[in-house]
């Protein structure tokens, strides 16, 4: 897709195949004391699911309301947009008090303020009014409860984006540079603690991680041509996910000093807040890969039998990641607290809550797709209007002989 064509681009399989991976990695991620976490991407190098994730929706939000700037005009982008960012900033709301309420359960089961201790949200209980205004503005954010936030933010910052880009998609490079560059050194951030005194920000500061969405975004709107299929590429990005895998990962920490010294030296290439420019190279090097991996247009992913069927499984968890995701993050507490009460949490035990938890996650996404469908507002076949219309003749025709 250019920028000057006016036809909407349709959905990529890829976008949702690779967005349901992410949904899952992070219900494994989130999990308290999961072992299976020693598995996830994030334990083999720097970038992990959160930028798969923010990479894909940058992509998604390009469909859903790129074409809309582009086609039709800024003001129904901008319409379109904050109906989003309203959906978002509500989900976020919903998930912050079915969390607390659930965690607030599983501590009077307990006897004691474990779980709400545990999630960081004991503030939220015992100085409730200024820790609900600032929940409800943004100024009060517990790290497990800071993707929507940045997503919002960064959702709210996209017509600015459209509009320049659309203009000349090099400002809109530069000025997309320029926020991550002021956030890299600290001038761009948002506190999430109402408490003076406590200077802790967004562990997702959004000015660093809108450069990872922006350029997924880019990609669908035709800023940025795919790069070409070559080996010499390909060599190059693996050489990045070795370097990735020696100094990002549990395996490079554990296993070499000179580790700890490159990133005590360079910390700013592995930062997680900001997005350290480190973790978006190696998430790139990464994707690349994978889109060598799954061939021309995602050809790799379709097909007959057990493999396809999961596929298209894993598919339609993407398709539906808002939901899923708010969903993920409650079934993780749940699952981890269920844990709690296994004996030294058993490989058996352990696989059984990750593994109930997709299944939960699937069927969800299954249902939610279903309702999004309104069969309700489906016409009836053809065949039963008529029986039920000959029907209702024979009634009628009884009724006029009574």
């Amino acid at each position: 897709m250019t920028g000057g064509q006016g036809a909407r681009r349709p959905r990529d399989p890829r976008l949702d195949v690779f967005r349901g991976l992410a949904m899952f990695i992070i219900f494994v991620a989130h999990v308290p004391f999961n072992p299976w976490n020693n598995w996830i991407p994030a334990a083999f190098g720097p970038s992990d699911a959160t930028e798969l994730f923010v990479f894909c929706s940058g992509m998604a939000s390009a469909l859903a309301f790129g074409a809309l700037f582009r086609d039709r005009s800024f003001a129904l982008g901008l319409a379109r947009t904050a109906q989003r960012v309203w959906q978002v900033y509500w989900a976020h709301i919903t998930l912050f008090l079915v969390c607390v309420a659930m965690l607030a359960l599983f501590d009077e089961l307990r006897g004691e303020t474990f779980y709400t201790i545990r999630l960081y949200t004991r503030p939220f209980f015992e100085d409730t009014a200024p820790h609900l205004i600032g929940l409800m503005t943004l100024r009060y954010v517990p790290n497990y409860f800071d993707i929507l936030p940045m997503y919002l933010v960064i959702l709210a910052m996209m017509p600015f984006v459209a509009f320049v880009g659309l203009r000349s998609r090099w400002a809109a490079f530069a000025l997309l540079g320029a926020v991550w560059l002021l956030a890299q050194f600290g001038l761009l951030a948002f506190g999430a603690e109402v408490r003076v005194g406590n200077e802790r920000e967004w562990f997702f500061n959004p000015f660093g991680w809108q450069l990872i969405f922006f350029v997924g975004f880019s990609f669908m709107m035709g800023w940025i041509k795919p790069p070409p299929r070559s080996m010499r590429l390909a060599a190059v990005a693996l050489a990045i996910v070795a370097l990735g895998l020696l100094f990002g990962s549990r395996f490079g920490w554990n296993t070499f000093d000179f580790v700890d010294d490159v990133r005590s030296a360079a910390p700013w290439l592995f930062w997680k807040t900001d997005l350290g420019i480190f973790r978006v190279v190696h998430f790139l090097a990464l994707a690349y890969l994978c889109w060598l991996a799954v061939g021309e247009r995602g050809r790799r992913l379709s097909g007959s039998g057990p493999a396809g069927k999961a596929v298209d499984v894993v598919r339609k968890v993407g398709q539906q990641s808002l939901a899923v995701f708010v969903s993920s993050m409650v079934l993780a507490q749940a699952m981890g607290a269920a844990l709690d009460y296994t004996p030294e949490r058993g490989p058996v035990a352990v696989a059984a809550a990750n593994l109930s938890g997709f299944a939960i996650l699937i069927g969800l996404a299954y249902v939610v797709a279903w309702f999004k469908a309104q069969p309700w507002r489906r016409e009836a076949p053809v065949e039963r209007v008529v029986a039920e219309r000959r029907q209702a003749e024979a009634r009628h025709a009884e009724g006029a002989i009574a």
